[in-house]
């Protein structure tokens, strides 16, 4: 079981597992998503943009973190939704081959009405394998309480 309201602290930080991004990630998320934006999908095209080589859909990685962030374990069973996503940010391109890290901070937590759960606020932010920011945002989550 994840960590409840309860446990969590002002400050913690909990970084995740790291992963690389593949053909087969790029590809995948374009046919879900229906984005096939030659940025991500044509190499030649790619080759004459700013960027110089295809690039990972934003959202792609956004999506990325998420699944890192579950594999923690830090939320499981306890995470009963998102509520919003606050000033997030796509700071540096994400290429293939890339391998990205994600780090969570607990930043603020409130009760709510409901003794059942609490709101938590928490500062996520993705790294490539230089360490360098690619994202950065807050979300803002209901987490349960232990006891309620």
């Amino acid at each position: 079981m994840g960590l409840y309201f309860e446990d969590l602290q002002e400050g913690q930080v909990f970084p995740t597992p790291a992963r690389t991004v593949t053909e087969a990630d790029l590809v995948n998320f374009a046919g879900v998503s229906g984005d096939f934006n030659p940025i991500h999908t044509d190499a030649e095209y790619a080759k004459g943009s700013p960027f110089g080589a295809r690039v990972a859909h934003g959202l792609l990685v956004l999506a990325m973190l998420t699944g890192l962030r579950q594999r923690t374990g830090i939320f499981e069973g306890t995470l009963i939704a998102w509520m919003e996503i606050r000033a997030y940010r796509f700071l540096r391109p994400v290429f293939i081959g890339d391998t990205i890290r994600g780090e969570t901070e607990i930043l603020e937590k409130r009760p709510t009405s409901k003794p059942d759960r609490g709101v938590v606020v928490q500062r996520v932010q993705v790294f490539n394998q230089r360490g360098e920011v690619v994202q950065e945002g807050e979300l803002v989550t209901l987490v349960r309480r232990r006891h309620g």
